[in-house]
């Protein structure tokens, strides 16, 4: 592992400035369609001084680049594989037509080597979403292959010096600073608490520096693209204000309720920060805070024109009257309670589990079983109710829909319910999330901690068109 002691001597004392990627419409074809590669890159993770890291990249970018469009607009993106393996791309967080989803083998077949595939879709809503690769996910994403989705409102409340998008990924390197490829796919990381890196980056470069105006207002984007770390912010060590969690902007903007704030994977949160003084984004879980981004603030402070915070978007509301429910028991893993489990319609022995990789389960069923978990006419109202009987968090992912959380036991603050598409659950925990399942088709639900959604902690439901 790398301390922060080395840390700090291999990065320096200081970071040149860092902008978000480069908007994506420089790829645009003839045909109107995004050309965008995901293919073999070498890329040096900490600095130039290190080696170069064998890594699987958008564009050869890392992030890759953003993706930015407008509420209502259609995306025509065409996937060219140049891996050596099949891939394909999610796009998270976004409630489009089913075949467009991007998970291999559920709503699409994978794109083979050498091949492409042209995904095409509306935007129903504005926000701070990402994608990344659906297919072998704890191997791909590990590797490099997402990047930001930005869907700005018809009037932007932020312009583009106002509006900082700040990809986070924690990456496992060797002690020659890169890419640690020997350990993915290890049995341990599956059965405990996922790959969890031990090299912080955000916008693919090591504690950048960006320069704001004093007094002026500025929305960050933070997404979470991590296989599996959750990230403890308190971002009201800096007087920043919540606008929204994962894209789905708030009624009202306000201050943190709580701190740290726990950011897990796949997540994204939007903060509004009008700094005064310079600041720093720290992650807290550790002995001491470690700053990860840093703001200098410049200038004198001026009477800068008050931001018209972005409206919610329009998302049906569950009746939770009528709702359907649904349990889900979690069981598995290390230290974890186990049950018969089944993986492609037979029982596991344990020499089959360790064979397989399958130490997780819904409902004693690990992986993607023919049948759905569930099944409901589109329109109808769902609860889900997720017990975690497991030593370990997860960070559960519903795609094509957004949720409310109307119960979570053991908790003492009350967040106001705010739309989410991935949640988090402690171990031995209950929670209970609503939505109407308006959005026909087969939709995945898992856990987005990608080596546990590998090892078996993904299942999907079906919304059957009326």
């Amino acid at each position: 592992m790398i301390t922060r002691r080395k840390f700090l001597a291999l990065t320096g004392a200081t970071s040149a400035l860092t902008t978000a990627p480069a908007l994506f419409n420089a790829a645009m074809a003839e045909d109107g369609f995004l050309n965008i590669t995901a293919g073999p890159s070498k890329h040096k993770l900490i600095n130039e001084d290190v080696e170069a890291s064998n890594l699987w990249l958008y564009d050869n970018s890392t992030p890759g680049p953003e993706i930015r469009a407008t509420i209502g607009d259609r995306i025509k993106i065409r996937l060219i594989n140049n891996l050596q393996e099949p891939t394909s791309i999610h796009w998270h967080g976004l409630r489009i037509k089913n075949d467009m989803d991007g998970v291999s083998g559920l709503t699409q077949d994978p794109v083979m080597p050498g091949e492409q595939f042209e995904y095409d879709f509306t935007v129903p809503d504005a926000g701070t979403f990402w994608y990344h690769a659906h297919n072998k996910s704890w191997n791909q994403v590990a590797r490099g292959l997402y990047g930001p989705l930005i869907i700005d409102e018809q009037q932007p409340a932020f312009d583009k010096d106002h509006d900082i998008t700040l990809v986070i990924d924690d990456w496992r390197v060797k002690n020659d600073g890169s890419f640690d490829e020997e350990s993915l796919g290890s049995l341990m990381d599956w059965s405990h608490g996922g790959r969890l890196g031990n090299w912080l980056t955000v916008n693919g470069s090591s504690r950048p520096s960006f320069t704001l105006k004093r007094g002026e207002s500025y929305r960050l984007r933070l997404i979470n693209a991590a296989n599996a770390r959750i990230l403890d912010i308190d971002p009201s060590r800096f007087g920043a204000l919540v606008l929204a969690y994962d894209g789905q902007p708030l009624t009202d903007v306000a201050p943190p309720l709580y701190a740290p704030m726990l950011l897990g994977p796949a997540q994204r949160l939007d903060l509004v920060v009008t700094p005064e003084d310079d600041f720093e984004l720290e992650e807290l879980s550790g002995s001491s805070p470690f700053a990860f981004a840093r703001f200098k603030v410049t200038g004198e402070k001026s009477n800068a024109t008050p931001v018209q915070y972005p409206r919610p978007n329009d998302l049906p509301e569950p009746d939770l009257e009528q709702a359907k429910v649904f349990e889900i028991d979690m069981t598995g893993g290390a230290m974890g309670r186990s049950v018969e489990t089944t993986y492609q319609g037979r029982v596991l022995s344990r020499k089959d589990i360790r064979t397989t990789g399958q130490v997780w389960a819904f409902n004693g069923v690990a992986n993607l079983a023919s049948g759905p978990f569930f099944s409901v006419e589109a329109g109808e109202s769902v609860i889900l109710s997720v017990m975690n009987n497991t030593a370990f968090a997860h960070a559960m992912h519903v795609h094509g829909h957004h949720f409310r959380i109307i119960e979570r036991s053991g908790a003492s603050v009350n967040d106001g319910m705010p739309w989410r598409d991935t949640f988090l659950i402690g171990p031995n925990q209950r929670v209970k999330i609503a939505f109407v399942a308006d959005n026909p088709g087969k939709w995945l639900f898992h856990c987005h901690m990608l080596e546990h959604a590998a090892a078996g902690m993904n299942t999907w439901f079906q919304v059957k068109q009326r």
